[in-house]
């Protein structure tokens, strides 16, 4: 699908809304500006439901984002994807992240179509400013980037996080990776001072401070809490003394029974959260000492439930599952000048209805050839018109769904999870009604047969299309040799071939890309020396260039003067020696001429 098509499929109608009162104010509106608002969405890394004060941890000091839940619009059963990439391909697109080409979190599946219009690319049709700091996720390289969606200021780190293989300017700082860290800064490779989570807030701040007197939509994505679970020493300190399984005792809710790896893994969750909670209160001081707070609609939310096992109020699951504890989590919404705060919304909403939610209230309207996911949920805002339940898909399997395995549909007030074989009964099947049982701990679905084969058709019928989605059917490319980004590098994040590519030297991977006509220069990085005598392979489809290498313990490979041709192909490197064959840590290719 065309990007421009796509863009321009939004229109700018806000005036006309004005002229005709569809803005008109119900119950639980206060005000009506006839500037648009400005953005900012602020997202956390694997902060669970439960790591906040207000939602019940007694351990974890969040004043800063209990204040602001408690200013806002709260959602309280609001849902997103098992695992980070999804539900960032989710958000930014109000479509399922399967339709996206977004299916994993590395295996070369976090890459999303450059047809996608992202929420920036939306605003920016309203003429908005846009900036993004901190995680993507949904693409390193040309274009899937930030910039190449839409967003003019970017400051980001590469793949899923700071210090995973993908990031290879974190990678080898081990456990400093979070400290000091070497960014991208639009395109080029930048070292910054400080604490992660302090520098993109600062970045942020900067990017506001600049477009004050504009529109603006930032994008703060904290890649904190995220594993390695890395924090200034202060704020460890905090927490150095705390049991995070007690002050539970009387509480009927069902938890699970925490080790001792898990309580220092929590204290130093928490402490990272206590930092991000910091950090948004500066934020929030900065709107109000510009004067443009109270048209400032901010969205805080999270990716997933926790990676390690803690307080998560009692429900099931955590990130990578489809229950509650992994789908469930915070969502706030505030907007002073049109929306009253400190309310509560009990329906479903989803990570798909923010950017259907952004659209109406910023006043750009859709064409009919939009094709969200998603809803807008100023409906439920405003309290008007008819909120009929829908269908809600949950999946988590690596590189493609497995049909039946860690599935669910929800939709009010039930929810079918999927944990068994393909060819299972509907016995195989778990039912919970969720009004009632939010922990899902009573299966209904034996006594209920014909509710579960109702659910299982819907299931089977969203699973069917969502498979058969263009972008999974044709993934997307790595642009190589273009003018957008050149040198470009491949890493271990995008690469595809054996599942479960991470830091193993003896892998098949390959990194499908678009190939520009020209003679290039190639770098391939490897983690070890090398022993002398290998030949250093690259295949590009029938196209195979080999040579020797002549250099003991090289740890870097260069082929100068590679002449390639214009072709879409599958990039296969490896360095054949004894037997083995070693896939590179990152590839560098750069266009000469």
């Amino acid at each position: 699908m065309n990007k421009k098509k796509n863009v321009n499929r939004y229109r700018t109608v806000l005036g006309y809304l004005m002229v005709i009162g569809l803005l008109s104010l119900p119950l639980n509106v206060v005000g009506q500006e006839s500037e648009r608002p400005n953005v900012i969405i602020i997202i956390t890394d694997d902060q669970g439901y439960g790591d906040l004060g207000v939602t019940g941890n007694p351990h974890v000091k969040t004043p800063t984002l209990d204040a602001l839940a408690k200013e806002s619009v709260r959602f309280n059963n609001f849902y997103v994807s098992p695992v980070c990439a999804p539900t960032r391909a989710s958000l930014m697109t109000g479509r399922y992240s399967l339709r996206t080409g977004i299916r994993d979190t590395y295996n070369g599946g976090a890459i999303m179509a450059p047809s996608e219009v992202t929420i920036a690319e939306m605003l920016k049709t309203a003429n908005y400013t846009t900036g993004i700091f901190g995680k993507w996720h949904l693409g390193d390289n040309y274009p899937s980037r930030p910039q190449d969606q839409g967003f003019d200021e970017v400051v980001m780190h590469l793949s899923g996080g700071m210090g995973q293989v993908g990031d290879f300017t974190t990678y080898f700082q081990g456990n400093r990776s979070y400290f000091d860290p070497v960014l991208w800064h639009n395109g080029t490779r930048q070292k910054y001072q400080g604490y992660c989570s302090d520098i993109f807030t600062e970045e942020a701040i900067r990017f506001i401070e600049k477009n004050k007197s504009g529109s603006f939509f930032c994008y703060l994505s904290f890649n904190a809490p995220h594993t390695p679970l890395q924090v200034p020493e202060q704020y460890y300190q905090l927490y150095s003394q705390v049991d995070p399984a007690a002050g539970f005792e009387d509480d009927p809710r069902p938890f699970v029974e925490m080790t001792e790896q898990d309580k220092e893994d929590a204290r130093r969750v928490y402490a990272m959260v206590t930092n991000i909670d910091d950090n948004i209160e500066k934020i929030v001081q900065k709107l109000k000492d510009l004067n443009i707070e109270e048209n400032t609609l901010i969205i805080f939310m999270t990716d997933n439930g926790p990676q390690q096992v803690r307080y998560v109020a009692g429900m099931k699951g955590r990130k990578g599952s489809v229950h509650n504890g992994g789908v469930r989590v915070p969502f706030y919404l505030k907007y002073p000048a049109r929306l009253k705060g400190n309310s509560d919304i009990a329906t479903a909403a989803a990570h798909i209805d923010v950017l259907p939610t952004l659209a109406e209230i910023c006043g750009i309207e859709p064409t009919e050839d939009n094709q969200w996911d998603g809803r807008s949920l100023v409906p439920l805002m405003e309290e008007k018109g008819d909120w009929a339940p829908r269908p809600l898909f949950f999946y988590w399997t690596r590189k493609y769904p497995v049909r039946y395995r860690n599935m669910a549909l929800q939709k009010e007030p039930y929810k079918l999870v999927a944990q068994t074989d393909f060819d299972a009964s509907l016995n195989g099947f778990e039912l919970y009604d969720i009004a009632q049982d939010p922990y899902e701990q009573n299966n209904l679905a034996v006594e209920n047969t014909p509710l579960v084969k109702t659910y299982k058709d819907q299931m089977d019928a969203l699973y069917q299309e969502l498979i058969r989605s263009d972008n999974l059917l044709d993934p997307p490319r790595i642009f190589v040799g273009t003018d957008h980004e050149n040198p470009i590098f491949l890493n271990r994040n995008d690469a595809s071939g054996d599942r479960g590519i991470w830091a193993q030297d003896e892998v098949f991977g390959k990194w499908r890309i678009r190939l520009e006509q020209g003679q290039y220069n190639i770098r391939f990085k490897f983690t070890k020396p090398l022993k002398k005598g290998g030949k250093m392979m690259l295949e590009t489809s029938a196209l195979v260039n080999t040579m020797e290498n002549k250099i003991e313990g090289a740890d870097l490979i260069e082929m100068k003067n590679v002449s390639l041709p214009k072709m879409d192909c599958d990039l296969i490197p490896f360095y054949a020696i004894d037997g083995k064959r070693i896939l590179p840590f990152w590839v560098e290719m750069e266009r000469i001429q």
